[in-house]
């Protein structure tokens, strides 16, 4: 009985697959070790596996790939739906290997060494940011208990600390001001670190010419071009600059019946982190906007009809749509570009 389609459950250990011939009848369910899994895929035939979006896929993908299988990847939420029983590992490659047959299914793209790197650093990053974050409120927070009201923002709050350490009047005892100290060093070795990354991540974007070329984009810095080309990967997947929107979660959420649309807030799906990005750089744009440091006669007439919060998500979704023409049509960003509607045939 030949295999042609094999739904497979990834894990640390040990993996579930669900194998079916070309009738779609079942033809294989086993359990592999970790130490199996190339000795097993190896020794069969070509056939399509589908797997789960999920930790480690993407290397189990990669390397599936370079044996002749066609490997397709899906989000954990579609993949769901099709789980008839209760959850267990072989339930869930059952559905998996039902929902990789389905037509109308959405795959992700596996990514390359090269793109889960990238991602890998902004990941890194990001939690430094947020722990950076977090340690400068907790200095901000303990100090407040003696009486200390510390200023906003992180760079100005150090500049404090030293001015606060010899100040003999406050209620600081010696001990509490070696915490302090101590607790100023790690958010200084902390700041260093996400330098250190920013850097890394600039380096990798001088090899790249179309993250330079994206970069031209008002509201598209270093990071957020990086973050872009590497999670995205080929956005020749993506039919359109809209559906590529709808996968990062900047249109809105629909609420629809009886003929009647009804529109919501934005749908918030995809990658929160890169969203956040574009949002943040769009809301940059805007600054500039106000001071009529940027000359944008759509954005500033958009401003004056609707808040900073709808014309920062409306700018990002812009954003997004030219970055998949650019990126589709290997253009160069072109600020004068003006877009013209299909003419019906």
């Amino acid at each position: 009985m030949k295999i042609t389609t094999i739904g497979l459950d990834l894990a640390k250990e040990v993996f579930q697959i669900h194998a079916v011939d070309e009738r779609g009848k079942l033809a294989q369910k086993k359990k592999l070790k970790r130490k199996e899994m190339s000795t097993y895929f190896a020794n069969l035939e070509p056939c399509l596996i589908g797997m789960e979006a999920c930790g480690s896929s993407h290397y189990w993908a990669r390397g599936l790939k370079s044996m002749g299988h066609t490997v397709k990847l899906m989000a954990p939420q579609f993949v769901k739906p099709y789980v008839k029983t209760n959850k267990n590992d072989a339930a869930d490659a059952e559905a998996i290997c039902e929902a990789v047959t389905r037509p109308s299914m959405r795959f992700v793209g596996a990514k390359n060494v090269y793109q889960q790197t990238i991602l890998c650093l902004h990941r890194a990053r990001r939690l430094l940011v947020t722990a950076k974050t977090a340690q400068a409120n907790q200095i901000r927070g303990l100090l407040a208990e003696f009486g200390i009201v510390a200023p906003q923002g992180i760079k100005t709050l150090r500049d404090r600390i030293p001015d606060i350490l010899e100040d003999a009047e406050n209620e600081l005892i010696p001990e509490m001001r070696e915490l302090i100290k101590v607790m100023d060093e790690r958010l200084k070795d902390m700041i260093e670190d996400v330098e250190a990354l920013d850097l890394k991540i600039k380096l990798s974007n001088e090899r790249n010419e179309m993250i330079a070329e994206l970069m031209k984009i008002p509201g598209i810095g270093p990071l957020t071009a990086s973050a872009m080309v590497a999670t995205i990967g080929d956005f020749k997947e993506f039919k359109s600059g809209r559906e590529l929107a709808a996968y990062l979660g900047v249109v809105p959420r629909q609420h629809s019946s009886g003929g009647k649309q009804n529109l919501l807030g934005i749908s918030k799906r995809g990658d929160g982190y890169l969203r956040t990005l574009l949002i943040h750089g769009a809301r940059a744009v805007i600054r500039f906007a106000e001071s009529r440091q940027e000359k944008n006669d759509w954005l500033v007439g958009l401003i004056g009809r609707r808040n900073k919060n709808i014309a920062a998500v409306a700018l990002a979704n812009k954003n997004i749509r030219i970055i998949w023409a650019m990126m589709t049509r290997s253009e160069r960003f072109d600020p004068a570009h003006i877009s013209h509607a299909p003419i019906p045939a």
